[in-house]
């Protein structure tokens, strides 16, 4: 019980601090302007509707919060290193 606990409060401390660089990253995307800042705004909103939903769907089929976490962990991972390839490209 007591290790599940502490996973849970190791994935959103990851969360966190991975969440602050995609806001930081998003917002220089974002204030660039063009396009790609358009297709980001519209992105960052979709996902979080999505995240929403999915984590409403979890929880009332049963799933946990550590399911939801975990979900939340590689989503927010996966965002930092595509935001993070685009700023190296630039």
């Amino acid at each position: 019980m007591l290790g599940s606990w502490l996973k849970l409060v190791r994935d959103c401390a990851a969360i966190s601090l991975q969440a602050q660089q995609v806001v930081a990253l998003r917002f220089m995307k974002i204030a660039s302007g063009g396009a790609a800042a358009n297709v980001e705004a519209t992105r960052m909103i979709t996902e979080k509707m999505v995240a929403a939903t999915e984590a409403a769907v979890i929880l009332a089929s049963g799933g946990t919060m550590q399911r939801i976490a975990g979900r939340t962990r590689r989503r927010v991972r996966a965002n930092a290193r595509r935001l993070s390839r685009s700023q190296k490209k630039r």
